[in-house]
């Protein structure tokens, strides 16, 4: 980030921020502090740390930047957990999750009466957001041969980017799902972006949006309990500022509406982690495993009645610069449209495992790549997979989006399976 020095000049910092948002505070610091923040992993005093660094580290430097981290809630101790409490307290009080990534569109797109230029002068009603999310429908769907699909299916894979670089896909999905038979239950199986859990991790939450609020589906929740027991849950906090469920939720509020007592389908979300790392199982042995969250969830769509509504909110590649690559992807000079089009030969490698319904070969791919262009969603869409083991699996569309600048690009699908 920029900084003024205190002789004026403007000067290149580093921010060191919380990507679980357990804290919100953000201390800046000399770029050189990369070198030290690997090192305070818990197995170092400060001694050992200044001696390993050097480059003229001493504890007199050192000191003022354990205090701020310390302070800032960025060093495990007790700032930090009285922050995590707070956190959990209010997690276990409320029957549902507060919007947070909807509400910030609903923020962004504003009243719609602003003048061209002008900032939004409070948040979009729903009347407003239900009109925007239509107008992305008709943009993806006007032109295309099948703008509906003939029944609810099995499962629909979709983004969780923003709304605004995912708009196309996330309305060739669900815009096709406006006239098929309202589902009793949506599963919502998401990415674990920054939480504490090392396996499949379940939310014992409703989500609200400001469209507003998808209740729990206690029965799914109480049968995954049963059978998997409450370590699905017991990094359930995860959920707290995880954007890739509720991302899902507002889109599925608006297709399918209301019932004839006035609520929202019922939904359960849960994270699932990479199976390429340890085929599967939790990274560390202790958590849910991707198979055994499977045969339980199977068992359960299986038990209950009515339709169940599987939905995989997966994004792919994360190249580019601000992703530790060094090369930028905006360009037309052919070594860089070479780079381009590497991401996307290997998503249209990857994408056909999903296509052809073999997960295992897609995990097997991904072990053996170490995942180059960094998929984040590999976890969901397997699980997706194993679940609804569909006999078809058609790709709606595909795209990437990136920055002027190309130093980050995301690419995503919109996929159905029946």
């Amino acid at each position: 980030m920029q900084a003024t020095s205190p002789d004026g000049k403007q000067q290149t910092m580093l921010g060191v921020a919380d990507a679980r948002q357990i804290s919100d505070k953000i201390v800046v610091t000399a770029p050189a502090a990369q070198f030290v923040l690997p090192l305070m992993d818990g197995t170092r005093g400060l001694d050992q740390i200044v001696a390993e660094v050097g480059r003229g580290l001493n504890r007199q430097i050192l000191e003022p930047l354990v205090a701020q981290l310390d302070d800032a809630g960025l060093l495990e101790g007790p700032v930090f957990e009285a922050l995590a409490q707070k956190l959990r307290s209010a997690f276990d009080a409320s029957p549902v999750l507060p919007p947070a990534s909807s509400a910030a569109f609903a923020d962004a797109i504003g009243t719609g009466e602003e003048k061209e230029g002008e900032a939004p002068k409070g948040p979009a009603s729903a009347a407003r957001l239900r009109t925007v999310l239509d107008s992305w429908i008709k943009q993806a769907l006007d032109d295309a041969s099948d703008p509906s699909f003939d029944a609810l299916p099995k499962a629909i894979v979709v983004p969780h980017l923003d709304y605004f670089r995912g708009a196309g896909n996330y309305a060739s999905a669900y815009g096709r799902l406006r006239v098929v038979d309202r589902p009793d239950r949506i599963v919502i199986l998401g990415t674990n972006h920054f939480g504490s859990s090392t396996g499949v991790c379940g939310c014992d939450k409703g989500y609200e949006t400001p469209l507003g609020v998808s209740p729990l589906d206690s029965d799914m929740e109480q049968r995954l309990r049963r059978a998997l027991g409450d370590v699905l849950f017991e990094h359930r906090f995860d959920h707290e500022r995880e954007h890739s469920i509720e991302l899902q939720i507002m889109w599925l509020q608006h297709v399918f509406g209301l019932d004839e007592r006035g609520g929202h389908v019922p939904v359960f979300g849960a994270l699932v982690h990479d199976p390429a790392v340890r085929n599967g199982d939790s990274y560390d042995g202790k958590g849910v495993a991707i198979r055994p969250f499977v045969d339980a969830l199977r068992a359960a769509i299986a038990e209950l009645p009515g339709k169940t509504l599987v939905i995989s909110s997966a994004d792919l590649s994360h190249v580019g610069p601000s992703f530790g690559d060094e090369k930028p992807l905006a360009g037309d000079d052919p070594e860089t449209a070479e780079r381009r089009n590497r991401v996307f030969n290997h998503d249209r490698e990857m994408l056909q495992h999903v296509l052809q319904n073999n997960p295992e070969a897609l995990i097997a791919s991904m072990a053996w790549q170490q995942n180059p262009t960094r998929w984040c969603s590999t976890g969901n869409l397997v699980a997706t997979l194993l679940t609804v083991q569909p006999t078809d699996v058609k790709l709606l569309n595909y795209a990437a989006a990136m920055d002027q600048q190309g130093t980050a690009m995301v690419s995503s699908v919109a996929m159905v399976m029946n």
